[in-house]
């Protein structure tokens, strides 16, 4: 039976290439979107022209009804899901402490918090009656860094790391294994136009880090190599600090 995975916000950025990789590695992967229909297409059609299988799937993933029909319209069109990769976000606004609102905070809670919750209630059940399953949240390094003006994005990164912890130990029983891959700065294309020459003088490995570095270690967590681990992070940022 093809394993199959289901990738958020894959039409671009980190989501496209961790969507590729997996398809690569044989399992079979649902695209997830929310508005760009045709980069999503675009991600399929590349797959499919590798000799992948892939399906591209329009959902909010931060509403409740739109997750549970996602995970119904990739069980009948793919089949259940075995990995679920929630890469998902939103925008990342710097905001200085004087001007930090509440709403501010929920707007990242939205997709750290209530969006993992969300996608993984919904494809337990199936990960339950088959006998085990691999959640892979995509976390960031931003939360031991403390880059002032991101308080609420590394609270609510903090808040998905923690619950990548509790979850792990939960649904261990079930055979679940829930992990976070936490990249550094991964410039994607909506970084386009910025200089990394600062940043990468700061990596010891003195490199900027590229999507298929993160998905490499999402590849090892969704593997059979990767069975017996859970409730880990794993960081990926060159040993930037």
């Amino acid at each position: 039976m093809t394993t199959v995975a289901l990738v958020t916000g894959a039409s671009r950025g980190l989501g496209a290439v961790i969507a590729r990789r997996l398809a690569a590695d044989g399992l079979a992967v649902a695209v997830n979107y929310y508005s760009d229909g045709a980069g999503a297409e675009r991600v399929v059609t590349g797959i499919r022209a590798a000799g992948g299988i892939a399906e591209a799937f329009d959902a909010d993933v931060t509403d409740e009804a739109d997750v549970a029909g996602l995970a119904v319209a990739v069980a009948e069109r793919l089949g259940p899901v075995d990995v679920l990769v929630a890469n998902a976000t939103g925008p990342q606004p710097s905001i200085p402490f004087e001007d930090l609102s509440w709403q501010a905070h929920l707007d990242q809670l939205t997709f750290f918090v209530k969006s993992p919750t969300l996608l993984v209630q919904a494809v337990l059940p199936g990960m339950k009656e088959r006998g085990g399953g691999r959640v892979v949240q995509i976390g960031s390094d931003i939360v031991d860094r403390n880059l002032p003006g991101m308080s609420a994005y590394i609270a609510a990164k903090g808040a998905q790391h923690a619950l990548t912890a509790a979850w792990a130990r939960e649904l261990g029983p079930y055979g679940v294994t829930v992990n976070v891959v936490a990249p550094g700065w991964i410039p994607v294309e909506r970084h386009s136009g910025l200089d990394p020459s600062a940043y990468r003088e700061e990596v010891p490995l003195r490199r900027i880090g590229t999507p298929d570095d993160v998905a490499a270690a999402v590849s090892y967590l969704a593997s059979e190599g990767g069975a017996f681990v859970t409730g880990q992070r794993i960081t990926v940022n060159g040993g930037h600090s």
